[in-house]
């Protein structure tokens, strides 16, 4: 059991107690980035509580090998990384980005691609991509990473500043 494992076991049931959701933990050279949502969205009071258990649990425990860390404890954010089996399932229906490793085939040679997340299973999943004639079969092991795509609303029309006001100018009104 790596690193992440053994964090993401010690501390999934303080977040859970807390009423959040583990996200996604993982272990860098000198970083512990822990990553906590609930439905709704989540502030930053609930960051800082549970990021005292957090550190709390790992101060007695020390499942880190080294033992030297910057604990980050966060919000997934608007575009949310993808990167267990689990993570793309709850994502199905949603715009993903994929960067795959080198030498990874798509069949059109790109290393990017970015689409609609069709199907997720336990080796890869289904990405419905415009301008391909056939969806992408990708496989986890074929991935660098992958992340879910913020799609910002339908775009202002041109001379429209702010989504179109009419055009109308505000009146000066004089007041006494």
């Amino acid at each position: 059991m790596g690193p992440a494992e053994r964090v993401h076991d010690l501390i999934a049931p303080l977040v859970e107690a807390s009423g959040l959701e583990l996200v996604d933990v993982e272990v860098r050279a000198g970083l512990l980035r822990i990553t906590v949502d609930r439905p709704g969205g989540i502030d930053l009071d609930a960051i800082g509580g549970v990021s005292q258990a957090i550190s709390g649990a790992l101060d007695r425990q020390d499942p880190v090998p080294g033992g030297r860390y910057v604990l980050e404890v966060s919000s997934p954010g608007l575009e949310r990384p993808l990167r267990t089996p689990e993570h793309f399932r709850h994502f199905v229906g949603s715009t993903i980005a994929v960067k795959l490793l080198a030498g990874a085939d798509t069949g059109g040679g790109e290393r990017r691609v970015q689409g609609r997340l069709a199907e997720a299973d336990d080796h890869g999943v289904v990405v419905e991509v415009v301008g391909h004639e056939a969806p992408l079969h990708l496989d986890y092991a074929d991935m660098e990473r992958a992340r879910t795509v913020f799609e910002w609303g339908p775009q202002p029309r041109p001379g429209k500043p702010g989504g179109g006001g009419g055009g109308r100018k505000a009146k000066k009104v004089a007041t006494s």
